[in-house]
């Protein structure tokens, strides 16, 4: 096995060739190292592409998600063979797979429940190391008018301003609304104002008949709904 590893990927077995495995047995059967070493093209005079795809991933714990957070620097910097393309390779594609998720959260645009909330909103916000806070507006069969962005804070708040949230869904002519916003600690424990921030909106949607149906909270693999939890 030690002798096998120290080959490079031109001297492999012909079906053990991530391109030639590919062609021959379709994507699904290639491993995340294989396709990532596809997208990569070489790896460097000590590892082959698929050596140094293991080592990303297995500093990643084996998680897209977490490598889906790393940017160019990180990349670059942190891996010998890993260049401005080859970084920059893996970022695209990986966000080309986050803008498909989107397009098919898009698709299914009636909301039912929290989840779907969070099938919006996880692909946006999920990866960001910042907070953001997002509407999502709703029309009277609860399909989704719009999702508009209110504002962009720091790593641990944002603002949320009432008055912006209401005049966007009056704009928008909004039945009812949804706040979202995430927690790029992971934390999923609702802090104290986002509770206030929540009962604030909530009253005020009351008083403009735009009720306030629930307010989700992101992280990049779970979600908190004040609704669920009877908050709201």
């Amino acid at each position: 096995m030690e002798i096998y590893e120290r080959l490079s990927i031109k001297e492999w077995a012909l079906e053990d060739r991530p391109r030639e495995k590919m062609l021959y047995k379709g994507v699904a059967s290639l491993s995340d190292a294989e396709l990532l070493a596809i997208l990569i093209g070489s790896g460097s005079a000590k590892e082959s592409a698929v050596e140094l795809s293991k080592k990303i991933l297995r500093d990643c714990q084996n998680n897209l998600n977490t490598l889906g957070k790393k940017t160019i620097i990180d990349l670059k910097t942190n891996y010998h063979g890993i260049g401005d393309a080859k970084a920059i390779s893996i970022v695209a594609s990986l966000e080309l797979g986050r803008r498909r998720k989107l397009q098919a959260n898009d698709e299914q645009n009636k909301i039912t429940c929290s989840k779907d909330v969070c099938d919006v909103f996880q692909p946006i916000l999920g990866d960001l190391p910042h907070e953001e806070f997002w509407v999502l507006m709703l029309n009277r069969a609860n399909k989704v008018i719009a999702k508009n962005k209110i504002s962009q804070g720091g790593i641990s708040g944002t603002v949320m301003d009432v008055r912006l949230i209401l005049k966007s869904a009056i704009d928008h002519l909004a039945s009812s609304i949804i706040l979202c916003h995430n927690h790029p600690s992971g934390n999923l424990q609702p802090s104290d104002a986002d509770t206030k921030i929540t009962k604030k909106m909530s009253e005020a949607g009351q008083i403009m008949d735009i009720p306030v149906l629930d307010h989700i909270i992101v992280t990049d693999n779970a979600y908190f709904s004040y609704a669920d939890e009877g908050m709201i």
